[in-house]
């Protein structure tokens, strides 16, 4: 990289628009959406779709909802050409589905466009040249009046080719390639020529795409770039202002949006953002966003997981892990804090369909987009004290007392540390089972029988027979439950070293499957505590081996 001073690279000079009115507007309505996957996404690939490939893409794209879908470039290749032809010929497009076909300004490949589209019920016909500074001197070698010339020339054509389609309902888009890089007063010029050329009736719109085509400035720069526009063009009220932007510096997304408050009235985009170089606007995104905020975006993303494997499988290009709303752990926390705020965020939401969704972390609902809970909280050592509790609640069934949470949470993150990666739900279960139940020393249970239950009193009277320390007992006690039962005659035999200081139970499952677990803690009368937990088919059996296991930690610990 060049040091100070930097002579290789210039700062982008913006409009001159001291009283922008974009920064106090809001989206509150979607825009005119138009998926460019089957063009822009497909020139992108190292391998370009097939046409059966583009077929399974084109009806994903139906499915979400686009009515606008650039299909192609069909003057380019056979491909572009046959997919197309396959698509009026096999009368695969759903009467509402408008497709969009991109032609450069030169007048072979536009006769064999409206060759393409012949037959074709709605069709735009997308016309383009470029016009910024770079590309007139270093491209083309032409003036600006000559590069007006092309597109003036290659519209008037286009409008003149329209009787030759007479069952396809044309409409007329121009795309000045480069927009963003054009002076502004150029750019204008421009599209009121190609305006004037194609003279629109009555009623009519002709869409003005202004495409980022190499992203160059500050979000905030796009967005007065098509106020301005917008301000400045002659018949605003017979124009659809179209947005394309690119990814180049990471920030198409925020200037898609700032340029949607700035007037435009469409966006161009495809599915995860795959395009040229760092790609196109990622549509799902920025149609999730408006859904986050209550605006109804227009495309259904309900099972966004099958779309994304779709486009995979057409494309070959795989979604980023951390890619917002679609990647694998967008909706994963590892952080404490993190897992602590979630879950406290599920447990107190409403559960009532529809109802405000107030989840700290999550920006919406994972089930609105086709996701589950299970993988919201996921755990290695960097994980907080709540998420084991969580996990193993969400997956298992386990509602965990909170006050063992600190304990729990501890021993599984030191075993997530000494691994050194994230441990799996499966081996989060089996290190808790293996820690807090089946502890059969020093005190083990061999038989427990019913002497009898006392209505008056509400007791109940067992005989219990145990080892303790490899010594056989036989011992009796009552009390108001088998727990305390079970304490009482320990106590009479000197073997209750301890206080119960908290009990909970809950059943784990549904019908004849259905077990009860059991939770138990301690306090050793020097001081220490101890957790226990008992789970079987019988609820008191379930109480009984939560004791015992809290008991045999206890002593384990401590000896």
């Amino acid at each position: 990289m060049q040091k100070a001073p930097i002579t290789k690279y210039k700062p982008f000079k913006g409009v001159e628009l001291p009283d922008r009115t974009w920064p106090d507007q809001t989206i509150d309505e979607a825009p005119i959406w138009c998926s460019v996957d089957l063009r822009d996404g497909n020139q992108a690939l190292a391998i370009p779709m097939n046409i059966e490939e583009k077929l399974e893409m084109f009806k994903l794209l139906v499915d979400v909802g686009f009515k606008q879908i650039e299909v192609g470039f069909p003057s380019a290749s056979d491909t572009e050409y046959n997919f197309l032809r396959r698509l009026i010929d096999d009368k695969l497009i759903p009467d509402d589905v408008t497709l969009q076909v991109l032609v450069q300004a030169r007048e072979h490949l536009i006769r064999k466009t409206y060759e393409a589209i012949d037959g074709a019920p709605n069709v735009i016909v997308h016309l383009y040249n470029s016009t910024n500074p770079l590309q007139r001197r270093v491209t083309f070698g032409l003036s600006k009046e000559e590069i007006k010339d092309i597109a003036v020339k290659g519209t008037q054509l286009c409008k003149e080719l329209v009787e030759t389609v007479p069952n396809t309902k044309i409409d007329f888009q121009y795309s000045p390639e480069s927009f963003s890089d054009t002076e502004m007063e150029f750019a204008l010029d421009v599209c009121e020529a190609v305006f004037a050329t194609w003279n629109p009736g009555p009623g009519e719109r002709i869409i003005l795409n202004l495409p980022a085509t190499v992203e160059l400035a500050t979000p905030n720069v796009h967005a007065d770039q098509i106020e301005w526009f917008c301000r400045n063009f002659s018949k605003r009220d017979q124009i659809i202002v179209s947005l394309h932007t690119h990814n180049d510096r990471g920030t198409g997304v925020a200037a898609t949006e700032l340029g949607l408050m700035a007037g435009a009235d469409r966006v161009e985009g495809t599915l995860f953002g795959n395009g040229e170089r760092t790609g196109n606007l990622d549509i799902v995104i920025v149609a999730l966003n408006m859904y986050s905020k209550g605006v109804a975006p227009g495309l259904n993303f309900s099972n966004l997981s099958e779309i994304r494997r779709i486009y995979e499988h057409c494309t070959r290009m795989d979604v980023h892990d951390r890619w917002p709303y679609s990647g694998d752990l967008v909706f994963t926390a590892f952080s404490g804090s993190h897992q602590d705020a979630i879950r406290k965020g599920m447990e107190q939401m409403d559960p009532e369909a529809g109802a405000l969704w107030q989840v700290p972390y999550l920006a919406i609902d994972p089930k609105d987009i086709g996701r589950n809970y299970e993988a919201i909280i996921r755990i290695n050592s960097q994980s907080g004290k709540g998420g084991v509790a969580f996990v193993l609640e969400n997956e298992y069934g386990y509602q965990i007392p909170r006050p063992m949470h600190p304990e729990l949470g501890k021993m599984v993150y030191d075993l997530a540390d000494t691994q050194s990666r994230e441990l799996t739900p499966d081996e989060i279960l089996g290190s808790f089972i293996q820690e807090y139940t089946d502890k059969n020393s020093p005190l083990k249970v061999n038989d427990i029988k019913e002497l009898g239950r006392f209505s008056a009193t509400r007791e109940i009277e067992l005989d219990i027979s145990l080892t303790w320390n490899a010594e056989d007992k036989q011992v009796q006690g009552r009390g108001n439950g088998p727990i305390n039962a079970f304490c009482n005659a320990l106590e009479k035999e000197e073997l209750k070293h301890f206080n119960l200081v908290s009990f909970s139970e809950h059943s784990i499952g549904y019908g004849s499957g259905t077990k009860a677990a059991a939770y138990v803690q301690i306090q050793k009368y020097n001081g220490g505590q101890h957790w226990g937990v008992g789970i079987d088919t019988d609820i008191e059996l379930a109480s009984m081996k939560a004791l015992v296991n809290a008991i045999n930690r206890s002593e384990v610990s401590e000896s």
